[in-house]
């Protein structure tokens, strides 16, 4: 029992005795084999929209990204001035003066104000999203990097005709990978 316990007690001295440094050293991913390092593509991408899929060698999707980009900002700045020229109105009919929208009432004003508001956050939102898409595009590309291409592989439809019994034959596709 005595022997049991001091086991015990040595085992539980050694997995204390590794300290955080270790375990980090030990759970660091190795990316000295892929062509390209995931973690470099990454940051180029966070500091400049675009740098991490040109190191990547896909220029192609700078022009998308970027035109994703301008778009969204487009869309906000139009989403954020029919708000302001709705709330401008609201205030405007609050204080008992003209507005533009003299068929409007103060209840539709407020829904325009809230509409235009909502759709210039979402549209703030989905700007975060782009970039968001431009740092994952990046990294899973640079992952991908020295995943093999090669033509050495064939994805094929063909044409099956299999029979059950003798009485039933059965009509279908198959999809055959092959390595050649």
């Amino acid at each position: 029992m005595l022997f049991l316990l001091s086991g015990i007690q040595q085992l539980s001295a050694q997995t204390q005795s590794n300290t955080p440094r270790e375990k980090e050293k030990k759970e660091k991913p190795d990316y000295s084999t892929l062509p390209k390092n995931p973690r470099k593509a990454t940051i180029l991408s966070a500091i400049i929209p675009g740098a991490g899929q040109i190191y990547n060698g896909k220029a192609w999707k700078v022009p998308i990204l970027y035109a994703g980009f301008m778009t969204d900002i487009y869309f906000i700045g139009y989403n954020n001035k029919r708000y302001q020229t709705f709330r401008d109105a609201l205030f405007a009919f609050d204080d008992g003066e003209t507005n533009q929208f003299p068929s409007l009432n103060r209840n539709a004003l407020v829904r325009n104000v809230d509409y235009w508001r909502q759709n210039r956050d979402l549209t703030i939102l989905l700007l975060l999203g782009i970039y968001a898409l431009n740092l994952v595009d990046a990294n899973v590309d640079a992952h991908l990097s020295g995943f093999d291409i090669s033509d050495d592989l064939a994805l094929k439809f063909e044409p099956n005709l299999g029979s059950f019994s003798a009485n039933s034959t059965s009509y279908g596709l198959t999809l055959k990978l092959q390595f050649k």
